[in-house]
């Protein structure tokens, strides 16, 4: 089971297109499902526009530019005794003008672009990461799996 807390803070929103709650939910479950997850999981995803992506940039990554997508895993605190019903994987942020930007200048769907971003994010939630070669051939594998299962082309060729 996913539980995903849906947020459009775009203030015009009829400016860029972001993919449905249903299209988010879909493209998640198709990622836990490849990871084997067993396990309830929780996570927000949350579509900005570039002002609070700047800041979100430049406060965590002390990079003062926008960014297609951040991550914000969720590091649960040790206390004896608390259970949680679904374990919270963390915050994905997708800037929506940088997706629609990159969209248009690798030639590709914005929905195909905008699922792909939520893959990357979800699979940086869970401890994937691009930084060095053989992490990024891994992700990227991963990646290229998970879209094709969802009937695209990989993003990298």
């Amino acid at each position: 089971m996913i539980e995903v807390n849906y947020q459009n803070a775009l203030s015009d929103s009829a400016m860029f297109y972001v993919p449905s709650k249903a299209d988010v939910l879909a493209c998640l479950t198709v990622v836990i499902t490849q990871l084997q997850e067993k396990k309830p999981i929780e996570l927000t995803v949350r579509f900005v526009d570039t002002v609070e992506m700047v800041q979100l940039n430049t406060d965590f990554r002390k990079k003062n530019k926008p960014t297609n997508v951040l991550t914000f895993p969720y590091e649960q605190p040790e206390i004896q005794g608390l259970e949680e019903e679904a374990d919270y994987l963390g915050d994905i942020v997708i800037c929506a003008e940088v997706v629609d930007n990159e969209a248009k200048q690798q030639q590709k769907t914005l929905e195909e672009h905008w699922l792909h971003m939520i893959v990357h994010g979800c699979l940086h939630l869970y401890g994937y990461d691009h930084i060095l070669d053989e992490e990024a051939v891994e992700m990227e594998s991963l990646e290229t799996l998970i879209l094709l299962k969802m009937g695209m082309l990989s993003p990298y060729e």
